[in-house]
């Protein structure tokens, strides 16, 4: 019922930016909650941000908190995340999600929460 695609993933050094972007098809549904988290080889899958529907709330890990920012537009299916101040632990394949229920901060940083993924879009930062 929903496809989300993710763009924007790539090679870049530490210090560096880049935006990621995650396109959903399908509308099935009228309105839902959309999220970025991330895996390292060998690591569990980690919550990195998530977005309401509106745009009112937003939700960030501690360790990327003020060097990246969740946005969407709407009238395209879209959740952006710009990532600023790139580490190295920030390597990782990231994954878009959707939730289809309430989002609430209980529930945002865990993976069960979310109905749909998409297949992942690599970022590596160098040193």
């Amino acid at each position: 019922q929903v496809q989300l695609v993710e763009s924007g993933g790539g090679l870049v050094q530490a210090g560096g930016s880049l935006r990621l972007s995650c396109a959903a098809s399908g509308r099935t549904f009228s309105s839902y909650a959309m999220g970025w988290f991330r895996q390292a080889p060998g690591k569990e899958r980690e919550f990195v941000a998530t977005i309401s529907w509106s745009g009112r709330n937003t939700y960030y890990e501690d360790s990327v908190k003020g060097r990246f920012t969740i946005s969407r537009d709407n009238a395209k299916n879209t959740v952006y995340l710009q990532m600023n101040s790139l580490k190295p632990e920030d390597t990782a394949v990231y994954y878009c999600a959707v939730r289809t229920g309430v989002i609430k901060a209980a529930i945002v940083r865990a993976p069960a929460s979310y109905d749909y993924w998409g297949q992942g879009t690599q970022v590596t930062v160098s040193s």
